[in-house]
């Protein structure tokens, strides 16, 4: 190994099968730099550049490798040399230099290592134009249909620019069975590595729920920070928390996470046992952490306990009054916000981006017959939500427990509406809410084709309207009065009229 100044910083003796290159410094090795060293090796069987080879420069990010190859004979052969571009051409990441004995070589490395970093220099300051965000490449594995994979790819896409992240690339690999130690091929995780050098990119978000074992891999193999899914939902959430209770929630949800990633790297770091042939010095410093995470997290549901409470004691009004409740539900960006505010205007925040809601709202309405109802603004549903956030959300979705209706507020202009619609459903069966009534309502009759809107609503016997659009409203409202008097036929409320008349009750 030989730095820019000339200096052999490694000598390093492989056998038959190869070598193994040391762990290297890591203060050079991203954000545009290369680590600044060649790697100068010889081939005794006259071969050229081998894969490990290109992906040793690539994983590394060395200036060039090099091989010295022998002829027959034992006299010098051909010298092999290759270093990564700052573009792909013609599909691969690097450049080989091949065909010139070692005396015949003119290459000018450092004016070559130069000018590439200063290419990738120029790649990364253009990529980072404007607001400095971070730069992510999204990646998918997938043993599914393609176009299964590029739908949920651009639902990835949405929750990394929803977290405040630029995506740079999206790469999807289909696999028959995936590598349980990198997810995905070896190879292609090394040309992730030139990808995320070309692009200016220090982040891979994964489409999948990866192991910590997995993380670990990947991340010592690429020297990149690595998300999967979760993690990403789990960040957006903490951005938009904004009551204690959600707060309190989206950190259970975290540490739920964390826990079991709490991990060492071998013996060294467990517990040594009291006793003869096991003194020592007690507490690692991972066992303090997983301890600390275990008291954080029974004093998280102590707190959402007491949360809990309060919300019963909140809603004992409404039991005793006996007012219908209904809450609105779907997935998220579907529009549910933008409804509740056009029905009982209010202000509660609605932005064109997943999950602006968290904190659940209910008011109050009076349907043209003075029946009253409480209505209530939830947080939106995700495919593959995860198992951690529902739980740690249980309070937060006791509300549906108590609604006597579900409003399913479905975005008709998304491609992938019956998909969302079937992911609703999965996770109110999840919750055991699949028997509570349903309406569903198709938002957004705007941007489709009233066929469309039409023959949709008739199928599922749902109303089709615009949250935007008042004049669209009082199909859904008349409709809505209508399934309320269907269940107070039933004797489950006093005759309309009953209640006390209030403008507002914030939960």
């Amino acid at each position: 190994m030989v730095d820019r100044q000339g200096f052999v910083t490694h000598v390093i003796v492989g056998n038959a099968k190869g070598l193994v290159i040391p762990p290297l410094k890591r203060e050079r090795g991203y954000k545009g730099r290369l680590k600044g060293l060649r790697l100068i090796h010889t081939h005794l069987d006259a071969s050229p550049l081998s894969q490990d080879d290109l992906m040793d420069l690539a994983l590394l990010r060395l200036d060039a490798v090099v091989a010295l190859t022998v002829a027959a004979g034992g006299q010098p052969g051909p010298v092999q040399a290759a270093h990564l571009l700052p573009h792909p051409a013609d599909g691969h990441n690097w450049a080989v230099l091949s065909g010139r004995q070692a005396g015949a070589l003119d290459v000018d490395f450092a004016a070559l290592v130069a000018s590439l970093e200063e290419e990738l220099a120029r790649v990364e300051g253009h990529a980072g134009a404007g607001p400095a965000k971070e730069r992510a490449i999204l990646v998918g594995v997938t043993g599914n249909s393609r176009a299964a994979a590029e739908d949920s790819m651009l639902e990835l896409a949405e929750l990394a620019c929803t977290a405040g992240l630029e995506v740079a690339a999206t790469v999807i690999q289909h696999r028959p069975r995936f590598d349980p130690r990198f997810l995905m091929g070896k190879g292609k995780v090394s040309e992730l590595v030139v990808q995320a050098l070309q692009l200016g990119a220090d982040l891979l978000i994964f489409d999948a729920e990866l192991s910590p074992s997995q993380v670990r891999a990947i991340t010592d193999f690429t020297e990149l920070k690595v998300l999967d899914r979760t993690q990403l939902i789990l960040d957006i959430f903490a951005q938009r928390a904004r009551s204690r209770e959600g707060k309190l929630q989206v950190e259970m949800a975290q540490v739920k996470y964390l826990l079991p990633r709490l991990v060492g790297k071998g013996d060294a770091l467990s517990r040594l046992m009291g006793g003869i042939g096991g003194r020592g010095p007690g507490e690692s410093k991972l066992e303090v952490d997983r301890r600390r995470a275990r008291e954080r997290l029974h004093r998280l549901q102590a707190d959402l306990a007491k949360v809990r409470d309060e919300r019963r004691e909140r809603r004992q009004p409404r039991q005793r009054q006996r007012l219908p409740i209904l809450s609105i539900i779907g997935y998220t960006n579907a529009g549910k916000s933008t409804l509740f505010n056009a029905l009982t205007h209010a202000a509660v925040a609605a932005e064109d981006r997943l999950f602006a809601t968290l904190d659940p709202t209910s008011r109050r309405l009076r349907f043209p017959r003075e029946r009253e109802v409480i209505i209530t603004d939830t947080v939106g549903f995700l495919r593959d939500l995860p198992k951690n956030l529902v739980e740690a959300f249980k309070a937060t979705l006791e509300e549906l427990e108590e609604a006597d209706l579900l409003i399913h507020v479905i975005d008709l202009s998304n491609p992938r509406f019956p998909e969302q619609m079937a992911a609703v459903e999965d996770i109110l069966a999840s919750l055991n809410l699949q028997h509570k009534p349903v309406l569903k309502v198709f938002n957004k009759v705007d941007r489709v084709s009233p066929q469309l809107a039409a023959r949709q609503a008739g199928l599922h016997q749902g109303v089709a309207i615009s949250a935007l659009a008042q004049k669209t409203l009082p199909p859904l409202i008349a409709r809505l009065e209508e399934r309320v008097e269907e269940l107070a036929a039933a004797g489950a409320w006093p005759p309309a009229g009953a209640g006390a008349a209030e403008e507002a009750v914030s939960s």
